[in-house]
């Protein structure tokens, strides 16, 4: 993410930050990764808007309600899946 402000070899980077996410908004990650986390996004607006963006994704999947899949809807995702998985015949 550009325009960020942090800088320093003991900081996390941005690239970190995505990947660590889920675990830091879940409240999983150790406190030290988490401290290191929470300094970086004092400094870098980037990585607020995108911490944001995701919490706002999580909220309105939330909201969605359980949505039944038609049973030939199912069949049809089945069979392909199957097949996806089906091991290569030799040509």
């Amino acid at each position: 993410m550009s325009g960020c402000r942090s800088g320093g070899a003991s900081e996390i980077e941005c690239r970190q930050i995505a990947e660590l996410l889920g675990d830091y908004l879940e409240g999983t990650l150790p406190p030290h990764t988490r401290e290191l986390i929470d300094f970086h996004i004092d400094g870098c607006p980037p990585c607020v808007a995108f911490i944001n963006t995701y919490r706002g994704t999580i909220d309105a999947a939330r909201k969605l309600g359980d949505v039944e899949i038609p049973s030939e809807l199912k069949k049809r995702l089945l069979a392909v899946l199957k097949s996806s998985n089906a091991p290569q015949q030799q040509r």
